[in-house]
């Protein structure tokens, strides 16, 4: 943790980090998309749903297969799919406390859309907290973990990698990162996805809750 002490910048994934029930929204998004695949492919729900996990492990992103494969209009997928109800999210005091306490520059960089994380932000009580927010428009619909939309983001917030930490629940999101020179940060969880290659030597800590390691910071900071 020391080695925390003087960062400048945190980067936080959205969706699994900035609030971990992730099954109660982004299930609701997950379903959106297989509702979506649905009705623009003329596909059963299975096939559908088939479709959309097979698109997600192969390009990281099913709307990344869908735009390769079948020409879908990225941004009407993404205003359909995160056409969802946020009330199971609750404002975070502890997690705003913190935040507030942090002598960081904090960023929000998310492989779903702006609006998606403002309303998410909204929620949490923590909106006014973020320093920029990268979404996947910004990535030119690149998902992480493919290097180059990290290297648009640190171009156009003028950040130097090696005095940023970046917080991800997707362990393999987070080796373009280390590879720039930031320090990497796994938020620990049970999802498969989430945690494969959590073992690997790209992540340079791994945390069981986001409020407590910021709070750890912040001891650091004023230490």
């Amino acid at each position: 943790m020391k080695e925390l002490k003087n960062i400048k910048n945190i980067l936080f994934d959205l969706d699994g980090v900035l609030y971990q029930d992730l099954e109660s929204v982004f299930g609701q998004v997950s379903n959106r998309m297989t509702e979506y695949i649905s009705k623009k492919l003329n596909l059963n729900l299975k096939k559908a749903k088939e479709l959309q996990t097979n698109y997600f492990h192969k390009y990281n992103t099913s709307l990344n297969g869908l735009m390769i494969h079948h020409k879908i209009d990225p941004e009407n997928f993404l205003n359909y799919v995160h056409d969802i109800n946020l009330n199971v999210i609750k404002e975070d005091l502890e997690l705003n406390n913190e935040l507030t306490k942090l002598k960081a520059k904090k960023y929000c960089y998310t492989n779903g859309s702006r609006s998606h994380a403002l309303n998410v932000l909204g929620r949490l009580g923590i909106i006014d907290q973020f320093d920029g927010i990268f979404d996947i428009v910004d990535a030119n619909y690149v998902p992480k973990p493919v290097m180059e939309p990290y290297k648009i983001f640190v171009k156009k917030f003028t950040i130097n990698p090696e005095e940023a930490v970046f917080v991800e629940d997707i362990a393999q999101n987070l080796k373009s990162p280390k590879e720039l020179g930031m320090k990497t940060v796994w938020l620990e969880n049970e999802e498969a996805w989430g945690k494969k290659h959590s073992d690997k030597n790209f992540i340079d800590l791994k945390i069981k809750k986001l409020s407590s390691f910021l709070k750890e910071i912040n001891i650091l900071k004023v230490a």
